[in-house]
C-alpha cells in the first residue's frame, strides 16, 4: 500500500466540464471499472458518481449543450415497419435503447420525451 502525505494548504483542483464528462464516459464505459478511472484519473470514486449523477439530472453538460454524445444506432427492418402509415397518421416504430450494464429497452417512437427519460433513468438505476 502506497501512502502519500500532503504538506502545506489543502490542494483542491478545478475540473472543467469536459473533463468531468470524459472521466464519467471513461469510467463507465463497457469493461471499465470505476475504481481503476478513478485511482488513474486521481479522483475519488464517490466524485465520479456524484458527476454522472449530475448528468443525469442534465446539471452537467459539455460546452453548454444538453448533448452528452452519440450513440451507434441500428435501425432494423421488418414487414411491419415496411408497411407505409395510414393516411394522417405518423408511423409509430419500436425502438432499442441500450442502457448501462448491458441491459436495453424497447419502446414505441411515439412516446414523450419525458416517459423516455424516466424509464431510462429507471432502468439504469435498477
Amino acid at each position: 500500500m502506497r501512502a502519500e502525505v500532503l504538506v502545506g494548504a489543502e490542494r483542491r483542483r478545478r475540473w472543467s466540464v469536459d473533463e468531468k464528462v470524459r472521466i464519467v464516459r471513461e469510467a463507465f464505459a463497457p469493461e471499465a471499472r470505476v475504481a481503476e478511472v478513478a485511482r488513474r484519473r486521481d479522483v475519488s470514486r464517490a466524485q465520479i458518481y456524484q458527476w454522472r449523477a449530475e448528468l443525469r439530472r442534465e446539471r452537467l453538460t459539455e460546452a453548454g449543450t444538453g448533448i452528452i454524445g452519440f450513440v451507434p444506432v441500428d435501425v432494423a427492418t421488418s414487414a411491419l415497419l415496411e408497411q407505409p402509415a395510414p393516411p394522417g397518421e405518423a408511423a409509430d416504430w419500436v425502438i432499442e435503447i441500450g442502457v448501462a450494464g448491458g441491459r436495453s429497452l424497447k419502446v414505441l417512437s411515439s412516446l414523450p420525451t419525458v416517459e423516455l427519460r424516466r424509464l431510462i433513468r429507471a432502468v439504469e438505476d435498477a
